[in-house]
């Protein structure tokens, strides 16, 4: 065992080292305390938690599950992540005394009771803080109303024993909890084309107009129809399609189409006007 002194000495020794890599415990926990509020953007209830001011990061749930309470009640439940499993705690005990004693008939006190919910996986969500403490980092989620009842707790995303794990590794642990809900809103412009979103690339398969392949050119005129001397009749109407009328006059016939009268002398053409 290290002696007190000893302990002193260590501990100063691994703030000069941090202090002259230009790192402090104090700046590695301010940046992560805003990478997860960039990731995790904050939402403002009111005073009195019945509404949204200012709404943030629409957190799904990945895992089953954790306790609120509703918001009348003036404590927060706190679950707990470790170990990647999701806890309960006492407040999930405490919550299943409740309902076991309405079951045989004998209720608790009625300060004990406690109006609460539990949300599993694919419900949704509000951040309303985040702190980061020596040994983990809570969350306070609020919850849109069910029944007229809005709720709230903590989860708190507890450390490895003895170990500060870096800014990388505690987003990695949160987001196998919570994902944030994708912001669907396409800007589009007067036209209704959409629009990239603020700081976001174009689709790569927009090409400029003035790079459009051309359109394909029209196919040339088919030759006119024509009819020959010594043609069957069969040929003609190939030809010219079927007669308006036909004009039979023994060995010679006459085929009568809109703008057009050929004449066949023992089924040849001798003539057409």
């Amino acid at each position: 065992m290290f002696s007190r002194p000893a302990i002193i000495k260590l501990s100063v020794v691994a703030v000069l080292i941090l202090a002259s890599l230009g790192i402090s415990p104090r700046s590695t926990a301010q940046g992560l305390q805003q990478q997860l509020e960039s990731t995790y953007a904050l939402t403002k209830p009111t005073d009195d938690k019945s509404d949204i001011v200012t709404s943030g990061a629409v957190l799904i749930l990945q895992k089953d599950k954790i306790i609120m309470y509703s918001t009348a009640n003036q404590v927060l439940p706190q679950n707990t992540y470790k170990a990647g499993k999701l806890s309960e705690g006492a407040f999930g005990v405490h919550d299943n005394v409740q309902k076991f004693g309405s079951f045989i008939g004998h209720p608790p006190p009625q300060q004990a009771q406690t109006q609460s919910r539990h949300f599993v996986t694919g419900e949704k969500f509000w951040v309303t803080g985040i702190a980061t403490q020596s040994d983990g980092v809570v969350f306070t989620l609020f919850s849109d109303p069910y029944n007229d009842v809005r709720y709230q707790c903590t989860l708190k995303f507890v450390y490895p024993k003895g170990s500060t794990p870096s800014t990388d590794d505690v987003l990695k642990t949160v987001a196998e909890v919570f994902k944030v809900q994708p912001d669907d809103s396409a800007k589009s412009d007067d036209k209704g084309n959409a629009q990239p979103a603020a700081g976001q690339a174009p689709a790569a398969d927009a090409a400029p107009a003035a790079d459009a392949a051309p359109a394909a050119e029209a196919p040339p005129p088919a030759p006119p129809a024509t009819v020959d001397k010594g043609q069957t009749p069969d040929q003609v109407v190939a030809i010219l399609g079927q007669p308006e009328k036909i004009i039979n006059l023994g060995t010679k016939q006459i085929y009568v189409y809109k703008d057009l009268k050929v004449t066949f002398v023992n089924g040849k053409v001798t003539d057409a006007q």
